[in-house]
């Protein structure tokens, strides 16, 4: 069953499909209003490959991003790419890049280039979850360990900007289904999952020394 949620009269681009909260691009901020850190959810639309000098072009040299990614998702990979010849490629393996090698790029970059939905392994920091509440953005995990899934959930490498840049660096925008699953580790709200359960973690962590201190103290 399909299940399009519905916001003061007006379609939001969020699906619930078999269980699965699907983000269909374009997103508004509007459509990130229900989406919170540690909820699971899927893509479905277009995504664009963007690491570390793709940032640096679009942060540092004040060049125009050559893609679209406005009310889209971007995904730090450098994935696999097989040429099928006439400007034609298919997604062998793509898998995550750790995000906090955008961190200082990214609050400039989303404001910047109205990106949506940022993709990646690992967590970010502060100058993201500031743009994420500022400009009503979201940052997302994608599972370490799956690039051949993920190449799965690509459809269509739609088209390749910066290809100066190298295979890994280069923009690959592409169109993607149900792709995921996704962990929202920073909200539009600028919370995050990874800085706040690290507090949780570490309370829990000196409860349990505490415990085992008592247990083994007789050990000299």
């Amino acid at each position: 069953m399909i299940i399009k949620k519905e916001h003061g009269g007006n379609k939001m681009a969020v699906e619930i499909r078999d269980g699965k909260k699907i983000l269909v691009t374009p997103v508004s901020k509007e459509d990130l209003k229900d989406i919170h850190i540690g909820d699971i959810i899927y893509l479905t639309g277009d995504l664009t490959t963007c690491r570390d000098v793709a940032h640096r072009r679009v942060v540092e040299e004040g060049r125009e991003i050559p893609v679209n990614v406005k009310d889209a998702a971007i995904l730090h990979a450098g994935p696999i790419i097989r040429s099928l010849g006439d400007d034609k490629y298919e997604m062998v393996s793509v898998g995550p890049t750790t995000s906090m090698r955008m961190e200082k790029f990214e609050y400039e970059f989303v404001e910047t280039t109205g990106v949506r939905v940022i993709l990646g392994k690992g967590g970010m920091k502060e100058n993201t979850q500031r743009a994420c509440k500022d400009f009503g953005a979201i940052h997302c995990v994608f599972p370490a360990g799956n690039a051949v899934v993920a190449a799965v959930e690509v459809e269509e490498i739609v088209e390749a900007q910066w290809k100066d840049l190298g295979m890994p660096e280069t923009l690959w925008h592409c169109k993607v289904k149900e792709f995921g699953p996704l962990i929202v580790s920073i909200d539009s709200y600028g919370r995050n999952y990874f800085e706040e359960k690290k507090v949780e973690y570490n309370k829990k962590k000196d409860e349990q020394i505490e415990i085992i201190s008592r247990q083994v103290g007789f050990i000299k």
